[in-house]
């Protein structure tokens, strides 16, 4: 029940009192009391004002202190200069939640950032969850909760649905709310989080988690204040049944300026925001327009079983269309069974019957046609999901009523299944449509789209989160600053990822003796100082075993002339290795989630490609294997163009254990760098062939 959460005083108080209430309804100060009072507000509401009795009609209270009863929300909305003095009497009054409407703080400079952290170290001492500063408020239209002033509720309040919204921002949030109305949403809690001095998005997605009247959840962010407590909310309305879709913006080297400036926070790369949202399950949206489609084909009712779809459509170019949709967005378009085929054809002999099943305009003379195909499609052939495409016909005056008829009689047999329609109807028609369930999009591939993203959506819903192994214990410590070449792979390899057997000579005698390691060697400079070998010459490719002696000499004279300041550790040599396919392998930690794994096909697929993929560490080998299958140059790896199949097991698990060495090293790591990581022939495993760590 949301109200044992610990946002239940800010999102579901009993009590409301509300500093600088003001009685002009226009007013910033005035607008949340106006909205208060249409909404029906249940709870007891105490505007504070010192020098009226009464404020839009209400008794008013010269202080909190006046105020006879218990007070379980606050409102601030009063200058800059007076927010401390309205801690304090919140503090003396037991107040648990206050909702921040003032601006002035870190998003303007360091004076800001100073009150701002003075506001939330009172706020923290004593209980208080507090929403902004320097944020447009939040309604829970489900009990009449509407301290804001959003222009979304200047028309009066409006119904509460099966929507939850989070924003970071206040105006782009209204906006989003204008959208989701237009579009037929209805938005039950919505919140905007404004500087984030203490509620977070993620505190907003763990109330709506436990809501039992949401269904999904979007959120609008510029930036994670912290990657874990996003992660554990994201995983909260998972185990829920809640579908998580966000809108993550500040991508671009500008737009992460921006959100800086608007949010007083620091954006993250987006690559690894995106990563990070998909392994944890979030249907990511790239655009408005993508977030409301996404949330209206997730709030319809139901979500789809499976990715089967069944198609059918009254015109065949539409139906070529969501095919090319559908096979875009990995939806399996069935063909139905010879028996269904050959009905369908004893309706329609001109019919496409395979799927998409085009029974043409043929129902104009035959509505029948609707029903039967309906019946076969949902029933007979069990289709988890359907999408219908009929143009105008939702608006017509012969077939708007007959089809309607067949479409919502359809799904009514059928509650369990997906059922969208395509096509172009009144305002009126499509809330009757969606009154019955069945989504109404006037784009066919749009309509494809959206349920290709709900099916998303269900699967994650339906899967389990994949096993992580436990971080081991018994790693060996780091020491500070960079690990050369040689300790890095001893280090690596007591974390489990293979290394070669190599060598590491101080003279030229030993790097002779290291000729029985194989007939051809590799000879590489070992420097914590130089990271960049080949910039000093400090590498020997396909040397002789006979020649190690007075290739060492050579080596290490080249990299005294280039880098004369280097400390230098000595020589490593170790067998020269061909064929197999290089990648790159490495931890960065990220100032959000901690340490981040990237993985890359090595030489053009990273350096002009950037062929890369991410993951938060710790994770297991199974989510290993998803990274390796996202890179676009996978098909290398499974024996392109004649070449045998590389070993994907053995370097899943290597990825595997890098992820459990980064986390096991929390904190002390800052990056490391395996590169390349050669991967060789299914069964003959893979080998660290360089490595750096930094601490």
């Amino acid at each position: 029940m949301t109200d044992a959460h610990p946002l239940a005083p800010l999102l579901a108080p009993r009590s409301v009192a509300i500093f600088g209430a003001s009685n002009d309804p226009t007013r910033i100060s005035g607008r949340s009391l106006r909205y208060y009072r249409e909404a029906g507000f249940g709870g007891a509401l105490y505007p504070i004002n010192p020098t009226r009795d009464t404020v839009q009609g209400l008794a008013a209270y010269p202080d909190l202190a006046a105020v006879p009863g218990p007070v379980d929300c606050a409102v601030i909305a009063v200058p800059a200069n007076l927010v401390l003095e309205a801690m304090e009497a919140c503090v003396n009054k037991g107040v648990r939640g206050i909702v921040m409407f003032t601006a002035g703080f870190a998003e303007i400079g360091a004076d800001g950032r100073a009150l701002q952290e003075r506001v939330t170290a009172i706020a923290r001492a004593n209980g208080i969850k507090l929403c902004g500063p320097n944020c447009l408020g939040l309604f829970n239209m489900r009990i009449g909760h509407t301290p804001t002033f959003s222009s979304f509720l200047e028309e009066g309040p409006t119904a509460a649905g099966p929507l939850g919204m989070i924003t970071q921002s206040g105006a782009f949030g209204t906006h989003l709310l204008a959208l989701t109305a237009r579009r037929g949403i209805q938005v039950g809690v919505w919140m905007s989080t404004g500087n984030e001095a203490d509620v977070q998005v993620a505190d907003g997605i763990s109330f709506l988690a436990d809501d039992p009247d949401t269904a999904a959840i979007a959120c609008y962010m510029e930036a994670i204040q912290d990657g874990p407590r996003f992660a554990a909310a994201v995983a909260r309305a998972r185990a829920n049944g809640k579908p998580v879709i966000a809108m993550k913006v500040g991508g671009s080297t500008v737009g992460a300026a921006a959100a800086a400036s608007h949010t007083a926070s620091l954006a993250g790369s987006d690559a690894v925001y995106d990563a990070a949202l998909r392994q944890l399950g979030v249907e990511r949206a790239k655009t408005p327009e993508d977030l409301v489609e996404i949330a209206y084909a997730c709030t319809r009712g139901r979500l789809p079983r499976s990715r089967r779809l069944a198609v059918v459509t009254m015109s065949g170019g539409a139906g070529v269309l969501m095919a090319d949709a559908a096979e875009e967005e990995g939806l399996e378009l069935t063909p139905l069974a010879d028996d269904s085929q050959k009905e369908v054809l004893g309706w329609v002999p001109f019919a496409a019957p395979r799927n998409p099943v085009d029974v043409t305009a043929q129902a104009l003379n035959d509505p029948s046609i609707l029903d039967k195909g309906f019946d076969l499609l949902l029933g007979k052939e069990n289709f988890p999901s359907l999408v219908g495409f009929f143009t105008t016909w939702a608006s017509s005056p012969q077939m708007a009523e007959p089809l309607f008829k067949a479409v919502t009689g359809a799904a009514a047999r059928y509650p369990d299944r997906y059922f969208a329609l395509s096509a172009i109807a009144s305002p009126e028609m499509q809330r009757r449509y969606e009154a019955a369930g069945v989504g109404l999009y006037e784009d066919p591939w749009r309509a494809v789209e959206a349920i290709a993203a709900a099916t998303r959506c269900a699967e994650r819903l339906r899967t389990p989160p994949l096993p992580v192994p436990a971080v081991p214990g018994d790693l060996p410590s780091l020491p500070a600053g960079p690990i050369a070449e040689y300790a890095a792979k001893r280090i690596l390899a007591a974390a489990g990822i293979p290394i070669l057997e190599e060598r590491l000579a101080t003279s030229a005698a030993e790097a002779a003796a290291a000729a029985s390691l194989g007939d051809r060697l590799v000879l590489k400079i070992v420097s914590p100082e130089i990271t960049h070998k080949t910039e000093v010459g400090g590498v020997m490719l396909d040397v002789p075993a006979g020649e190690a002696g007075a290739a060492y000499e050579r080596l290490v004279s080249r990299v005294r002339e280039r880098a004369p300041n280097a400390r230098l550790d000595g020589v490593l040599v170790s067998p020269m290795v061909k064929g197999g396919t290089e990648m790159i392998l490495g931890v960065q930690q990220d100032a959000v989630f901690g340490p981040v794994v990237m993985l890359g096909l090595g030489g053009i697929f990273v350096e002009v490609l950037r062929d890369v993929t991410f993951r938060i560490a710790p994770f297991g080998v199974e989510e290993a294997r998803a990274m390796i299958a996202e890179l676009r140059g996978a098909a290398i790896l499974k024996g392109a163009r004649g070449q045998p199949p590389a070993d994907i097991d053995a370097l899943a698990e290597a990825v595997s254990r890098l992820s459990l060495f980064a986390a096991a090293q929390q904190g002390r790591l800052k990056s490391v760098d395996i590169n390349p990581l050669l991967v060789r022939a299914k069964g003959d495993g893979v080998a660290a062939l360089d490595a750096l760590i930094l601490t």
